[in-house]
């Protein structure tokens, strides 16, 4: 039962001049035919003049209002009284008021008002009742006529507040689909960026350390196979653990596969990171100064860690042979520190004309926390990467 009224509900909506005209053809048949059965055609017209503009009530209701006016002066003129005004001038009222501008809602306000006084004014101006009686039902007869009028626009005033509240929700929750659309799509944006620079931070060093290593190994090979068995140990290594972080950071992608438990690096793995990166003979000194004022989120240490793991790699990339590297924790009052230059020849050999991603992924993860992060060529020779990561206050 309740399907079927919102299904005839719809239709209704959905099919408003075909309801306002089968709502015309109704009072037609009800008011116009019997002025014809009486030969009375000038009735006839008249009614047809009311109530043929009722089908537009709702699709131009001021045209439709004047019309069913001009009916009505054409009708006070003459002194007819055809049925079809008692009906058409109430259902365009309401029309008016409900589906109307403001300025036509109360002008035909006004009109009805004035109708009602008019038509009662003409009606018993010739009638024997005079003196107190006749203006007593005269009066009467006008407010009468008023109560219908004003039930009639309050009606269609009420329909207009209800239409535009629903309106307005409408609005509203489209509005709202639409900004968690955006905000979906944002997230979506954030998540792949995330994604793209964990994937390049751990590809782009594991693959440096594992090159390097295999290099190594392949010279060593003839003359210390010695060294060519621990460079090969350091690439499995190396390998493990890259693979490792892959299927960890892959596994968040599958939705069917439970989230991992094993944390991620931070300011404490640094070491094991430092100890991977000498195994591959990179010459590297490091220093800690300071003791933290508060812990740093997870996600910022990871950022710290990332920015060493990417700047140590860059050295091992282009810094050249027998460069030395220099890299250094310091907690400061307002945050933590990070330096990280090299004695090489830096990237002015072989640098793009652009930053690659390994920087603009380090920027884009120290911005994410307030922090600001500087790299380039060092004076003399070499180049630096200095980033600062700021508290964050509660």
């Amino acid at each position: 039962m309740v399907d079927r009224r919102h299904k005839i509900y719809n239709w209704l909506r959905d099919n408003t001049f075909k309801v306002d005209v089968t709502i015309m053809v109704a009072v037609f048949l009800l008011t116009g035919p019997v002025y014809l059965i009486a030969d009375r055609p000038g009735y006839f017209l008249l009614s047809t003049a009311m109530v043929i503009p009722l089908a537009w009530r709702r699709t131009a209701p001021v045209r439709a209002a004047a019309v069913i006016v001009l009916a009505c002066l054409v009708q006070w003129a003459l002194g007819l009284e055809p049925l079809a005004g008692l009906v058409a001038v109430p259902i365009i009222i309401y029309a008016v008021a409900a589906y109307g501008p403001a300025w036509a809602s109360r002008t035909v306000l006004g009109l009805g008002l004035v109708g009602g006084v008019m038509l009662t004014s003409r009606n018993f101006s010739g009638t024997a009742e005079t003196g107190v009686l006749g203006m007593t039902i005269s009066a009467v007869y006008t407010v009468l006529i008023w109560m219908l009028v004003l039930f009639s626009w309050t009606l269609g005033d009420l329909t207009r507040i209800r239409r535009l509240q629903l309106q307005t929700l409408s609005d509203r929750a489209r509005r709202l689909e639409t900004e968690q659309q955006q905000e979906r799509s944002l997230a979506a944006a954030d998540e792949r960026a995330h994604i793209a620079r964990e994937m390049h931070d751990i590809v782009a060093h594991s693959l440096s350390v594992i090159i390097t290593q295999a290099d190594g190994a392949r010279y060593a090979a003839a003359v210390e196979p010695e060294a060519a068995t621990r460079a090969l140990s350091t690439i499995a290594a190396t390998g493990r653990t890259s693979l490792a972080e892959m299927r960890r950071l892959l596994g968040v992608l599958r939705s069917d596969d439970p989230a991992t438990t094993r944390p991620l690096p931070g300011l404490d793995d640094l070491d094991e990171l430092f100890l991977g990166l000498r195994a591959t003979g990179l010459r590297l000194r490091f220093s800690k100064q300071g003791q933290p004022r508060r812990t740093l989120p997870a996600g910022a240490e990871l950022t710290a860690y990332r920015v060493f793991q990417e700047g140590l790699t860059n050295v091992l990339k282009h810094a050249g042979p027998d460069a030395e590297a220099h890299a250094s924790l310091n907690w400061t009052a307002r945050g933590l520190e990070l330096e990280i230059y090299d004695d090489g020849r830096g990237a002015a050999a072989d640098a793009p004309e652009s930053p690659g991603n390994g920087l603009r992924g380090m920027a884009e993860r120290v911005t994410l926390y307030d922090g600001t992060l500087a790299a380039g060529p060092a004076p003399g020779g070499g180049f630096h990467v200095s980033a600062f990561i700021p508290y964050t206050e509660a």
